[in-house]
C-alpha cells in the first residue's frame, strides 16, 4: 500500500470513543469528492477499524455540506497501470467488500450531495438516515458506464426493480423525503445538527446492546441479501470492463471531444 502524507491521511479522519467509531469525510470545499487518496485512506480505516474487536457501531458522515458528490472526476482517465480493466475493476472491488464483512453496524448520516460510488457504499451499510434537502443520485448511465460497487443490487432488495432501474438508467436525483418513502433511508431530520446526534444516538443505542445479540441479528440480516449483492459485485466488474472495451463507450467520447451527436452501434 501506499505511504499516505499527513494532509492525505486527514482526508478521512476516524476518531475512537471505546465502543463507537466516526468516520469523517473530510474534504468539505469538494462536496467531499473522493480522490485516490481519500479512497487509500477510506480502505486503510476501514482495516483499521475491521480489527478492533471491542468496537459495537460505527458512524460514517461528512464534514461540510455534503457527504460526498462521488468521484472526484478530475482524477478520471489519469490510471498509468498496465493492467486490464478487469483487473483493475476487482482490485478496487476487494476493499468495497469490507461494507459487507466490517464486525459491526455501519450508519450512514447522509446530507447534501451524495452521488454515484458514494451513494452505492453507502447502500451497502447497515443503516442510513439523512437531513431534510438531501440528494441522492447514480449518474454513471449519463457518463457512459455503469454503476458497479453492489449499491442497485442493495437499492433492489431495498425498493425493487422500478426505482433501481429509473435512478441507474436515467441518472436523475431522489430526494431525501422520496427515498424516506422507498425505505433507502429509515429516518430524516430537519438539519445537518440534529442528523449527526441521531446518528451518534442510535450508535450508543446498539453499542449498549447485548454484542452477541447484535452479531447474530446482522448475521441473519446478512443472509438474507449480502451473497446476492456479492454476485452483482462480480457480474458488475465484467459489465463494467465490457463497457469500457465497447465501441459506444468509445463513440460517446469522441462525440464529446468533437462536439457531435453519437452515433451508437449496440456493440
Amino acid at each position: 500500500m501506499i505511504d499516505l502524507t499527513a494532509a492525505e491521511r486527514d482526508l478521512i479522519r476516524c476518531e475512537v470513543d471505546g465502543p463507537i467509531a466516526v468516520i469523517t469525510n473530510n474534504r468539505p470545499g469538494k462536496h467531499n469528492a473522493m480522490s485516490d487518496e481519500m479512497d487509500r485512506r477510506l480502505w486503510e480505516v476501514l482495516a483499521e477499524l475491521h480489527d478492533l474487536p471491542d468496537l459495537r457501531a460505527i458512524v460514517w458522515r461528512g464534514e461540510g455540506k455534503s457527504f460526498s458528490s462521488g468521484r472526484d472526476t478530475s482524477q478520471l482517465g489519469l490510471r498509468v497501470e498496465d493492467i486490464s480493466d478487469l483487473e483493475f475493476i476487482e482490485r478496487g472491488h476487494r476493499p468495497t467488500q469490507m461494507f459487507l464483512t466490517m464486525p459491526c453496524p455501519i450508519i450512514c448520516a447522509l446530507k447534501g450531495w451524495v452521488i454515484g460510488g458514494a451513494f452505492e457504499r453507502a447502500l451497502l451499510c447497515d443503516i442510513r438516515i439523512a437531513s431534510i434537502g438531501t440528494r441522492m443520485m447514480l449518474p454513471e448511465v449519463v457518463h457512459g458506464v455503469i454503476p458497479d460497487s453492489g449499491g442497485v443490487a442493495r437499492l433492489f432488495q431495498m425498493a425493487g426493480h422500478g426505482l433501481a432501474s429509473d435512478l441507474a438508467l436515467t441518472g436523475r436525483v431522489m430526494g431525501a423525503e422520496e427515498a424516506l418513502g422507498h425505505g433507502v433511508i429509515s429516518r430524516l431530520v430537519a438539519d445537518d445538527a440534529e442528523l449527526d446526534e441521531l446518528a451518534l444516538d442510535m450508535a450508543k443505542k446498539i453499542a449498549t446492546a447485548p454484542a452477541f445479540t447484535v452479531k447474530m441479528a446482522r448475521r441473519t440480516l446478512s443472509s438474507l441479501g449480502s451473497f446476492e449483492v456479492q454476485r452483482s459485485i462480480a457480474e458488475e466488474a465484467i459489465a463494467q470492463s465490457m463497457v469500457f472495451a465497447s465501441g459506444d463507450y468509445a463513440e460517446m467520447k469522441a462525440a464529446r471531444t468533437e462536439d457531435r451527436l453519437p452515433a451508437y452501434r449496440k456493440r
